[in-house]
């Protein structure tokens, strides 16, 4: 989620509300109450109950598109497959000379170099979904890609986000990790202080911040601290000289 915070924050939030994954999280689930900002995920339907209220602005990922063409060249050597991985390895060579610049760059870089190129993208695209059997692999990551083109360009028109939502996945496995060596969390009170936890140490690594050397700052003032200054103990604001390097790219 990129929201409206100076310098990045990891924000994890327990199950309860959320949409899941499961039989029934595509039609049943019902948004919590968040803030406005720009989640960037794949394409899953439970997640468009969020995008309906108005408030929250789709992202999509170019690396799950990248995905669904890999595991075809993989699959059997598609030469189409094959020119969509190279064609949007240019999106990331243009992502690589950008990054760490303000947003307001970041996105004058994208206007002009990445914009012209994801336009030929989509009319080549277009022009290989007529050519494709319906009930190929390659029809599907083609019409994953081009049923997703209005998120899939949001990147170019707002700084702030990224290319793809692989920060968040590999913080994610640390949820995993965690799940699979102790299993519950006990009961929903249980989760959401785990997903607290998460937020704070996911938060600290954002900020170059070492995690266990935060910790132990907190848990050493904690008891002292007057809770109408909680904010004082928050990564950025223990460690603002470690923090600051990153605001730039924020």
């Amino acid at each position: 989620m990129f929201g409206m915070i100076a310098l990045p924050a990891a924000m994890i939030h327990p199950p309860s509300g959320l949409p899941t994954r499961g039989s029934e999280g595509a039609s049943s689930a019902r948004p919590p109450k968040i803030l406005p900002g720009v989640p960037q995920a794949d394409a899953y339907a439970g997640f468009n109950a969020l995008y309906e209220t108005g408030n929250i602005q789709e992202a999509a990922c170019w690396a799950h598109v990248r995905r669904k063409f890999v595991d075809v060249y993989r699959a059997n050597g598609s030469p189409i497959a094959a020119e969509a991985i190279a064609r949007i390895a240019t999106l990331y060579g243009i992502e690589a000379q950008i990054r760490g610049q303000l947003p307001v760059e970041r996105r004058a870089a994208r206007q002009a170099e990445a914009r012209p190129r994801l336009h030929e993208l989509r009319d080549w695209l277009e022009t290989q979904n007529q050519r494709v059997s319906r009930k190929s692999g390659i029809a599907d990551a083609i019409g994953y890609a081009l049923n997703q083109w209005s998120a899939l360009m949001y990147y170019t028109t707002d700084g702030r986000v990224e290319v793809d939502n692989n920060a968040a996945e590999r913080a994610l496995r640390t949820v995993a990790l965690g799940r699979r060596n102790y299993l519950f969390g006990g009961s929903d009170a249980g989760g959401e202080r785990a997903a607290s936890m998460y937020c704070l140490i996911g938060s600290a690594k954002l900020n170059g911040i070492d995690p266990e050397a935060y910790l132990n700052t907190v848990l050493a003032r904690i008891a002292e601290h007057p809770i109408n200054r909680i904010d004082e103990l928050l990564p950025w604001n223990l460690y603002p000289a470690q923090a600051a390097p990153l605001q730039k790219a924020a």
